[in-house]
């Protein structure tokens, strides 16, 4: 049974508020300086040098792409949980954690597939896409993005080369609904189609954004599925992801070199833009950007082999996982990670009942 649009707006905005944490900055709004006890950067033997744990509020999924694996990694650096290999989990992409925060869902843009882990049992428990066959029909995609759950188990994607959005439906995970279609094809007409969409993502408010790479589209729509407003990434040409940062203020990135990070108003105003300070190294092909609840911004630097945190207060990275430009398995390296999320408490990843934090 295929569910009305604004159940399905209602259910990714429910969804998404436990492992997406809102965050207010841009401004005054931004953080006081530090001070206390993490007023100066702890040392870490798998951080980047300077690196400050203040800057995250707990532990962090990586989607580590090129590596075939998934890392739960401490503000410290320290590896928490891992899985995958080129077998089993072949070149995740995006992962973001289930409501309860028990499972992961991965995105398999590369492969074509979007696969559901179980965390207590490290194991793929459900796979939707024919690996490595890309197409319009039943079991297929074509590099869809930024899958998630939403609650009562229910998947929500972006299939880019589909020109779509789709919902999976529980329990068998079948194509249940879609905004767009393959047939209609790529072009600019929200939401009846869309122009190559990589990520639809939640409106505090209702309704969600879609992000549309070609033409660099950013949309609102409303939880009926009337478009609210449309607007270009101001400066970018291949816009990844966008997110809302609080109502009227967004956060995006240009997946290109340099790559870029900032926030823009609905006019397409630019508001904050990321700028290197001197002898950091630009970024090159950032591909997600999320706002933390201290102000900073958590970003995948994916060609630079890490993960950081900036500072918009003072443009500095606070904070890395990842050495750049060198490509690694070892603790305290990565290769092309692609997507980043926040985890939920630590017994959750062991197995362990526990509360997962809706807010």
């Amino acid at each position: 049974m295929r569910l009305p649009l604004a159940i399905l707006v209602i259910a990714l905005l429910a969804g998404c508020g436990g492992s997406r944490p809102a965050a207010s900055h841009g401004g005054s709004d931004h953080r006081p300086p530090e001070t206390g006890a993490f007023a100066q950067p702890l040392t870490s033997p798998h951080l980047a040098p300077g690196s400050n744990p203040s800057a995250l509020p707990g532990d962090i999924l990586i989607a580590d792409r090129s590596n075939s694996r998934l890392l739960v990694v401490d503000p410290r650096g320290r590896i928490v949980w891992q899985f995958g290999n080129a077998r089993t989990l072949p070149l995740p992409d995006d992962a973001f954690f289930s409501p309860n925060g028990r499972k992961i869902v991965v995105t398999e843009e590369d492969v074509d597939a979007i696969s559901v882990v179980d965390i207590a049992g490290r194991r793929v428990v459900w796979r939707y896409g024919t690996l490595n066959s890309p197409g319009g029909t039943r079991n297929h995609l074509a590099h869809p993005d930024d899958a998630m759950m939403v609650p009562g188990g229910a998947i929500v994607a972006a299939d880019i080369e589909n020109c779509r959005l789709i919902e999976l439906e529980p329990p068998t995970h079948r194509l249940a609904y879609a905004l767009g279609s393959p047939t209609r094809g790529c072009v600019h007409a929200p939401p009846q189609a869309w122009d190559s969409p990589n990520g639809a993502f939640p409106l505090r408010n209702g309704g969600y954004l879609v992000t549309e790479i070609n033409g660099a589209w950013v949309d609102a729509l409303s939880p009926s599925g009337r478009i609210l407003w449309s607007t270009h990434t101001p400066g970018i040409y291949y816009p990844s992801d966008t997110n809302e940062v609080r109502p009227g203020l967004y956060l995006t990135v240009g997946w290109q070199s340099p790559g870029i990070v900032e926030e823009f108003d609905r006019s397409g105003r630019l508001v904050w833009r990321y700028e290197p300070r001197p002898g950091d190294p630009p970024l090159d092909h950032p591909s997600l950007a999320e706002p933390l609840p201290n102000g900073d911004v958590l970003v995948t630097d994916d060609q630079n082999d890490r993960v950081i945190v900036i500072d918009p207060r003072t443009n500095r990275v606070v904070w890395q996982y990842g050495h750049t430009g060198a490509p690694g398995t070892n603790p305290g390296y990565l290769s092309r990670p692609d997507g980043v999320d926040l985890a939920p408490p630590r017994s959750l990843l062991a197995g362990r009942r526990a509360k997962m934090p809706l807010g």
